[in-house]
């Protein structure tokens, strides 16, 4: 397991030089990506580029910033000037940006070094990452299993060992169903808490973008780095650094536990939960029983106003100013179809017609409007709770890693989003951890969820866990880049 600290230990000691280690991890990638195909495309002029930048400022004696020379891994609906990003759709397979995403401006700031992009379900809408025009990622753990979607690559090359940490986006769960199926830390900050200038919408009301990482204290790091507040963004707020506040200790936190998200687990899973609430115990927190019966309501709320803004968002791909362009039509309207086709797949067209349908006239106020009312409602419940309970703790997803090409139906895939998506309907931040490991060696992670801006009292109760468990439970696969 190759963590951030670990890494620039190394650097900093002269153990080893920031080329000789990228070259590792680009060399890596190269081998293992064939079978995981976690990156769409491998950044190895800009890596080596940015590594020759850092060796030389560590031979001048410079202190490198907190991310410096760290090899990552962007997840490819983040837009890199210059550099393809696809959103893993035939829509978008040849576009380049002519402007980088705040996140990448900002680690490029740092001198991170960039080892590829990322493969995701197209356009982000998904479970399992196999949606993606180039075939989707497979879990390290298992290769026979799913990494989960839609930051399926980001989690499987951190899985892997192909990336030491990952940027994701998560907009109904695609940044902590991933690291729930690799064994993996994955958190989904506060809307607002990092910018989404530069990652190709899905859900604008709902996406977020945030790190996938090894262990916790990694993704504070790389949370600190992106929670700046950008002016281009009218959403953005930023966040207080959050790496300084984490001590590890949950004595007299109060831990919710809602009935309502511990129905239709698998017996594995429900028993890794039920050993992570008696070890919050053992530590001190106090376990407060909570109800959530607007749980029911999560997954029709969340699709309705997902796929409506999908509909919305995606209606610029028409093939007139960039992207796939149909090659035989009759006049501008059947261009305009035959592109949109051809270059979406199914279940990007299954939601772009889903959010049509309850936009239009006739059904926006039975559908549309009902579910913005629900909405409310539940951000209203999740502020009772908050004040009987500082974190909720959840199951990330009801199973371990689906097997590849299990042909589940749409309805049966939605589902898997229960215990994420509603996160993301209130704009809260949440974190995936692992807790434990089912048959076949997949692993299990639990949530924990806290009130806006309060990524700190999330991330420090994950790091209590952690440093109880992590002999157990973080462990990534047999391959890839050991240092």
């Amino acid at each position: 397991m190759n963590t951030i600290s670990e890494v620039r230990r190394l650097l900093t000691s002269r153990d080893i030089s920031c080329r000789m280690l990228t070259e590792r991890f680009l060399k890596a990638a190269e081998k293992e990506n064939p079978t995981l195909s976690a990156y769409i495309t491998l950044t190895r002029e800009t890596a080596l580029q940015c590594a020759d930048g850092v060796d030389r400022k560590l031979q001048s004696g410079a202190a490198l910033a907190p991310l410096e020379g760290i090899p990552f891994i962007l997840k490819d609906n983040i837009t890199t000037k210059g550099i393809t990003t696809t959103c893993a759709s035939r829509m978008l397979k040849n576009y380049v940006p002519l402007y980088d995403a705040d996140v990448w401006e900002r680690l490029k700031s740092q001198n991170t070094v960039l080892i590829g992009k990322g493969n995701m379900d197209e356009f982000a809408m998904g479970s399992t990452g196999e949606t993606s025009y180039f075939g989707g990622a497979k879990n390290p753990h298992n290769t026979a299993h799913v990494a989960g979607g839609s930051s399926s690559g980001t989690a499987s090359a951190v899985a892997g060992n192909i990336a030491v940490y990952g940027i994701g986006s998560d907009t109904g769960g695609s940044i902590r169903m991933p690291a729930s199926f690799c064994g993996l830390v994955g958190l989904k900050p506060t809307y607002g808490a990092v910018s989404r200038r530069g990652l190709i919408a899905y859900g604008s009301s709902l996406d977020q973008i945030g790190p996938i990482t090894t262990c916790v204290e990694d993704a504070a790091l790389v949370f600190d780095t992106i929670c700046i507040r950008d002016p281009a963004d009218m959403t953005s707020r930023g966040s207080e650094p959050v790496s300084g506040q984490l001590k590890g200790v949950v004595k007299g936190m109060r831990l919710g536990i809602a009935r309502e998200f511990y129905e239709g687990l698998t017996y594995d899973v429900h028993k890794a939960l039920d050993q992570a609430v008696a070890l919050y115990k053992k530590l001190g927190a106090v376990i407060v029983e909570l109800d959530f019966p607007m749980l029911k309501y999560v997954l029709p709320v969340y699709y309705i106003l997902a796929c409506a803004e999908a509909s919305s968002n995606l209606g610029r791909y028409d093939g007139l100013r960039y992207g796939h362009r149909a090659s035989e039509y009759t006049d501008l309207d059947d261009f305009v179809c035959r592109t949109r086709s051809e270059g979406f797949g199914q279940e990007v067209r299954r939601r772009i017609l889903l959010g049509t349908y309850v936009l239009s006239a006739g059904y926006c106020d039975a559908y549309y409007n009902k579910a913005q009312l629900l909405r409310q409602s539940i951000k209203n419940e999740f502020s009772k709770m908050f004040t009987r309970c500082d974190v909720l703790l959840t199951p990330t997803v009801p199973v371990t890693a689906l097997p590849f090409g299990a042909n589940m139906s749409p309805v049966e895939l939605y589902q898997t989003d229960i215990c994420t998506c509603s996160v993301n309907i209130a704009g809260l931040p949440a974190v995936s951890i692992p807790c434990g490991f089912a048959e076949k060696g997949l692993p299990i992670g639990m949530q924990l969820i806290g009130d806006k801006f309060h990524e700190a009292v999330i991330l420090n109760a994950a790091l209590a866990f952690e440093r109880e468990t992590a002999q157990a439970y973080l462990k990534t696969a047999d391959m890839g880049v050991r240092l």
